[in-house]
């Protein structure tokens, strides 16, 4: 039998995969007012294989979930009749398209929300972020308002409706996004959460907001529809956890209990050995709680790919830099192509095509 790499076929659920090269989520900022653009339909349909997985950049469930320029929505109907022929260019590629739905929480400001309002929160604690460089948002970070908990209901509703508004638009499926500091995050960890209520204290209360979310969802559209993205080892936007892999180990254990379709999760930063990176393998115990179908993320090549493919440590790999700048990755990867270098300088501009439909894709062999 020919060992699993990158390029064998996978079913995930229903869905059958020609190969396990996923499409992260990537925040491009060129949906001017929330709206998605007709430029994306190049985007994605450019990045779309016959039977490839692509997950759409951070889509917005409410009018309080903004927390950057120009990144999409999914809650209007303006929002869902822009998405659809977008929705409709990967599909007639043959593509299988989920719409990653997120809140951002306290990583916003005044100006981002309704009436000038603070931002919320499961803290009234603001964002601390000393860390600069080319990846870093510049902002200003406003001071959160502790939701109260009669309030919670309401925000776990924004995401249900966001993910049926997303069926409507034609996705397959939605990836709630509990990754990056963002709102489910801020929940999760307990450098942020502060809470002495049923949310706050325990991994099992401050786990309560995430799987309130998922089983509206879940309720709403099929568990067999549903991902999940975490990074329980980060530290983005002053977001962490003192023991990261049992907040992995937990959630997975919960979401597995739910039978959603995947789990997606950031790997930890890659690490130097012998002048080489190596991947640390810290998701282990977290992908063994999970018994569905497996994604990483997180600084893999080809070769670092189809390493954890084979010996089963994740079921996909989602590429994120290098697949904005390779549209064509996974015939990259079939023929041993080079791959083009990105540029960070073009990753949050709003160009409609300079860093973002512009990358060289092979030409067809003769």
């Amino acid at each position: 039998m020919a060992e699993i790499s990158l390029l064998s076929p996978y079913k995930l659920g229903k869905f059958d995969l020609s190969h396990r090269v996923v499409l992260a989520p990537m925040t491009r900022q060129r949906s001017y007012g929330n709206v998605p653009q007709p430029h994306a339909a190049l985007y994605y349909s450019q990045r779309t294989t016959n039977g490839g997985l692509l997950i759409t950049e951070a889509t917005g469930v409410s009018d309080t979930a903004q927390g950057y320029k120009d990144t999409p929505g999914i809650w209007t109907q303006e929002h869902v009749e822009a998405w659809k022929p977008i929705v409709e260019a990967v599909h007639e590629k043959g593509g299988l398209f989920f719409c990653q739905i997120w809140h951002v929480g306290r990583v916003s400001n005044y100006g981002f929300q309704p009436n000038g309002q603070a931002p919320i929160s499961c803290t009234d604690k603001p964002v601390v972020v000393e860390e600069t460089g080319p990846d870093v948002f510049p902002m200003d970070f406003s001071p959160p308002r502790r939701l109260k908990v009669e309030e919670i209901p309401s925000i776990v509703n924004d995401f249900r409706l966001a993910a049926r508004n997303a069926i409507e638009a034609g996705f397959d499926g939605v990836e709630i996004h509990g990754a990056n500091g963002y709102l489910i995050e801020q929940f999760l960890m307990d450098h942020v959460n502060d809470r002495t209520d049923e949310y706050g204290g325990s991994l099992e209360n401050r786990s309560r907001f995430a799987l309130e979310i998922v089983d509206a969802v879940v309720g709403e559209i099929g568990a067999d529809r549903v991902g999940f993205r975490l990074s329980p080892f980060s530290d983005y936007v002053d977001s962490w956890d003192s023991n990261p892999v049992a907040l992995g180990v937990h959630v997975a254990q919960a979401l597995s209990n739910r039978g959603i379709l995947y789990f997606h999760v950031i790997e930890p930063r890659m690490v130097r050995v012998d002048g080489k990176l190596q991947i640390p393998y810290g998701l282990r115990p977290i992908r063994e709680a999970f018994k569905g179908a497996f994604i990483v993320s997180g600084g893999y090549n080809q070769e670092s790919g189809n390493k954890v493919v084979a010996e089963g440590y994740t079921d996909l790999v989602a590429y994120g830099r290098i697949f904005l700048a390779n549209p064509d990755l996974p015939g990259r990867f079939k023929v041993g192509a080079p791959l083009n270098k990105y540029d960070r300088t073009t990753f949050f501009t709003s160009d409609p095509i300079v860093g973002y439909t512009d990358y060289p894709i092979l030409e067809p062999a003769a």
